[in-house]
Formats: C-alpha cells, sequence, structure tokens
C-alpha cells in the first residue's frame, strides 16, 4: 500500500467522505451529467472509472478489500478533499460540473454531510 496514512485513517475518512450508496452511485454512473464531466482517456473520464471502482469497493467487506483498492481508497479521498476545498460555484450547485465530478468519485456535495452544506 503506498499511502502514508494507515488502513483505520483511510477507512474513516473514506466512510465520512464518500457518501453515496452503491446503488446511488451506480445510478448515477448512468446519466448523461456523470459521462459530460472529468478529464476523458480512452473514452471514459478518470472519475467515472473511479466510480465504477467505489461501487466495486463499497459492496466488499472491509477484511476482503485489497492493497490496490486500499490504496485507490486513498486516492478517492484524497480527490474529494481537494475538490472540496477549491469550493463550488456560487449559484447553480445543483446542476454544475463540480458537482457532478465530485459525484463521479461518490460525494454528492449537497447531501447531508456533504462539503457544500
Amino acid at each position: 500500500m503506498s499511502s502514508s496514512k494507515s488502513k483505520d485513517e483511510i477507512w474513516s475518512e473514506w466512510r465520512e467522505l464518500v457518501n453515496m450508496a452503491p446503488q446511488e452511485l451506480e445510478d448515477f454512473l448512468e446519466t448523461d451529467e456523470s459521462k459530460s464531466v472529468g478529464d476523458k482517456e480512452s473514452g471514459e473520464s478518470t472519475g467515472h472509472k473511479s466510480g465504477r471502482r467505489i461501487v466495486k469497493i463499497k459492496r466488499t467487506k472491509k477484511d476482503e478489500l485489497t492493497d490496490d483498492q486500499w490504496d485507490h481508497m486513498a486516492t478517492v479521498v484524497g480527490y474529494i478533499k481537494r475538490h472540496c476545498s477549491q469550493g463550488g460555484p456560487e449559484s447553480d450547485v445543483e446542476t454544475s460540473a463540480w458537482r457532478y465530478s465530485l459525484m463521479n468519485w461518490g460525494h454528492d456535495p449537497l447531501a447531508e454531510g456533504g462539503c457544500a452544506n
């Protein structure tokens, strides 16, 4: 595992920041809004690809996670923290690329506990 954080730290931050349920995230990934944001590589954005990995991780028991999954969880936590610290748009947050990008990474900033609240 390449992260300098312990698994307990990653787990705690993951549980706090990844606030979308697996089915909710899976449904969002099917929308045009989800597919409209992010850096595209081979047709699928990095965030969209990450979202599919997040769904799998959220459906995996903690003691069955692989080192690769732990590394991705640390990456997701870092992305959400950086993106949230930038702050969202001053208006129309609900339909913003900022929100859609965060949602691809499993964080709805408008949900309870989201970084826009």
